[in-house]
């Protein structure tokens, strides 16, 4: 895959043609994409395939009934929801991704973190065979008829459906997105090579960050800032996996809306900004290591690298270093899909 294209190429997809995905893609495309994400841990995670005729009929009953018993709902004229039912069934594929539960905050996020992050890696995988898909998190949706449909159990997140199909047009050219610059902060800016010669310059995290802030997110909001942490003290409240860490670090920061969708869908696009980073990351002759630390959970901590009250830190990245710290020796997350 080239990376560096497809991640500023793709785009959201809302119409596709009516050629059927064969199962055998739709599974080799997921295990690829598992397999790229890199972190620490071993997340658990898990989606539902709906490639039948009858199981999307039966997915797009679920989708509308919200819609239909709620008081809104019933203003809405027939043909609209004739018009969406008809819309979800003809789809050729909806995958739902879930995240599993969990025992605590980090965990759950860890989780959470690795459904976006493979959700991100199967758009740009099947970009490049000609799937469109479109990333569906509407809380309209959700309904205890959804849930059941989907199989949701307590305790587990849903991460949204991606619907897919192969492009029936090219797409238009997407606005610009804002420079990585004028939303970056550098903390003891020290950037002195190393003895080891693996050198994370500013300049070349920054060059990464601009072709990675190119993740999906509803009407392209830009919830995110980065946090560059080198040199002095700075770095050694961060080290504290082991001695011989790197000394640069970027945090990736969210900024939290009032809105609960839009805080996970934010936070959604963010882990799909870090995976394109490490994506990208790879042509560099430095590693990236991914972590989310117990830390980041207490907001006095946070504050003394400028965390401010309404936002999170969302993943810590450790920049250079040997290759052994890295997340390339970790276990990539098992694939559990469910065809319908």
């Amino acid at each position: 895959m080239n990376v560096s294209k497809t991640i500023r190429e793709r785009r959201s997809i809302r119409k596709f043609n009516a050629t059927p995905i064969e199962q055998e893609l739709i599974v080799s495309l997921l295990n690829e994409a598992a397999s790229l994400y890199e972190s620490e841990g071993t997340p658990h995670w898990r989606c539902v395939h709906f490639g039948t005729q009858e199981s999307r009929q039966r997915l797009a009953k679920s989708m509308i009934a919200k819609m239909k018993e709620s008081n809104l709902g019933r203003l809405f004229p027939a043909k609209m929801i004739d018009f969406i039912t008809k819309k979800v069934s003809d789809t050729p594929a909806h995958l739902i991704f879930i995240a599993e539960s969990a025992g605590n905050q980090r965990q759950s996020d860890e989780n959470y973190a690795a459904v976006c992050s493979i959700m991100q890696n199967f758009q740009l995988l099947g970009w490049e065979h000609g799937l469109g898909m479109l990333w569906y998190t509407e809380p309209m949706i959700k309904s205890e008829s959804f849930f059941k449909e989907i199989g949701l159990r307590k305790g587990e997140r849903f991460a949204g459906i991606l619907n897919i199909g192969y492009l029936e047009k090219t797409p238009r050219t997407r606005k610009k997105r804002t420079p990585a610059e004028q939303k970056w902060t550098a903390i003891d800016g020290d950037d002195r090579p190393q003895s080891d010669n693996l050198r994370v310059s500013s300049q070349s995290v920054l060059e990464i960050l601009n072709e990675a802030v190119w993740a999906p997110n509803d009407g392209l909001r830009e919830p995110w800032r980065f946090i560059y942490v080198t040199g002095g003290k700075a770095t050694g409240k961060l080290r504290t996996s082991y001695e011989d860490a790197s000394p640069w670090f970027l945090l990736v920061v969210a900024k939290e809306e009032a809105d609960p969708h839009k805080q996970e869908e934010d936070y959604a696009a963010i882990c799909c900004l870090i995976q394109n980073f490490q994506l990208l990351a790879k042509s560099k002759p430095w590693h990236v290591r991914r972590t989310i630390p117990e830390w980041i959970y207490d907001r006095e901590r946070c504050k003394s690298f400028g965390i401010r009250p309404q936002e999170r830190i969302v993943a810590v990245l450790e920049l250079g270093g040997d290759e052994r710290h890295s997340n390339s020796t970790s276990t990539p997350p098992i694939l559990n899909i469910t065809h319908l």
